[in-house]
């Protein structure tokens, strides 16, 4: 997913993205959404939230 689509995901659940970067932003709308703000932890492949919005990105960030 792109920044300008995250961005626009922050700004309609009343977070200012500002200069926040792709990961700060995606930590700010989990903590918001009351969820693990557990974004690119995947180091293993391994993640048992399911319906997360970010699981896909999140394995890709996870290997960087």
């Amino acid at each position: 997913m792109k920044v300008s689509q995250i961005q626009a995901i922050a700004r309609k659940k009343d977070i200012k993205p500002g200069k926040m970067k792709k990961l700060e932003l995606i930590h700010a709308i989990q903590k918001q959404e009351g969820a693990f703000d557990c974004f690119a932890s995947a180091f293993e492949g391994v993640c048992d939230q399911q319906a997360c919005t970010w699981r896909e990105d999140c394995f890709s960030a996870a290997q960087m």
